[in-house]
C-alpha cells in the first residue's frame, strides 16, 4: 500500500484550520510547493516536509503514522508527553532549551486544543522581545512565580494565579524568582 503524502498533508492542514498560504508562511516554503505536494504533483524532500510539519507542529513519525487524526488517544503517562523545542517556539530566546521545558499532551495535529505542562528554571525567559502566535491561551501557575507581560501590562503570578489572553497580542514569560515555576496551560487553536 502506497502512502498518499498529498492527501495526508491536506487532511492535517485543514484539520488545523490553516490555508495553504498560512502554512507556507509559517513553514518558510512557497504556497506553490504546498499546493503541488497536496495534489501529488511534487514529492517533497525530507527537509521540506520536516519544515512544513514543524510549522503545524507534527513529527514525521506522527505524519506517517497509520493512526489518523480521528483515532485519538485519551490517557497519557507523564513520560508520553511530547517535549517541544522552546528555541523554535520562542525563536529569539537563545539558550531557552536548557531553561524552559514545554511538554505537550498528545499530537497537536489531532486536536483543536493544545495542552502544555511548562517548566521555567530560575532566570528563564521566552526572550527580551515579546512574541506572538495565532491563538488564545490560558494557564494556571502550579508552583513558583512567573512574570507575565502582555502588551504594556506586567504582573507576577504565583501558585493558583491564572491568565487568559489573545496570543496575537505581544507577550513574554520570565521567571524572576529563585525556584522553578510550573504552569499548566492551554491554547486554541494549537499554534506551535
Amino acid at each position: 500500500m502506497e502512502f498518499d503524502i498529498g492527501s495526508r498533508l491536506k487532511a492535517v492542514r485543514t484539520g488545523k484550520n490553516l490555508s495553504q498560504r498560512e502554512l507556507a508562511r509559517k513553514s518558510g516554503v512557497t504556497n506553490g510547493l504546498i499546493s503541488q505536494i497536496e495534489q501529488n504533483h511534487s514529492s517533497p524532500s525530507v527537509a521540506s516536509l520536516k519544515r512544513i510539519l514543524d510549522a503545524i507542529p507534527m513529527t514525521l513519525s506522527e505524519f506517517f503514522s497509520l493512526a489518523g487524526p480521528t483515532e485519538k488517544k485519551i490517557f497519557y503517562a507523564a513520560d508520553e508527553l511530547r517535549e517541544l523545542n522552546p528555541e523554535r517556539v520562542f525563536r529569539q530566546a537563545a539558550g531557552a532549551s536548557t531553561a524552559v521545558s514545554l511538554k505537550q499532551v498528545g499530537a497537536a495535529g489531532a486536536h483543536t486544543l493544545q495542552m502544555l505542562h511548562e517548566r521555567y528554571a530560575p532566570g528563564a525567559d521566552t526572550g527580551e522581545e515579546l512574541y506572538t502566535h495565532e491563538a488564545e491561551e490560558a494557564g494556571i501557575v502550579v508552583s513558583g512565580e512567573i512574570e507575565l507581560t502582555v502588551a504594556n501590562q506586567t504582573r507576577t503570578l504565583g501558585p493558583g494565579d491564572a491568565y487568559i489572553f489573545d496570543s496575537t497580542t505581544p507577550h513574554r514569560f520570565r521567571n524572576t524568582g529563585k525556584v522553578e515555576c510550573v504552569i499548566v496551560s492551554a491554547c486554541t487553536p494549537p499554534s506551535f
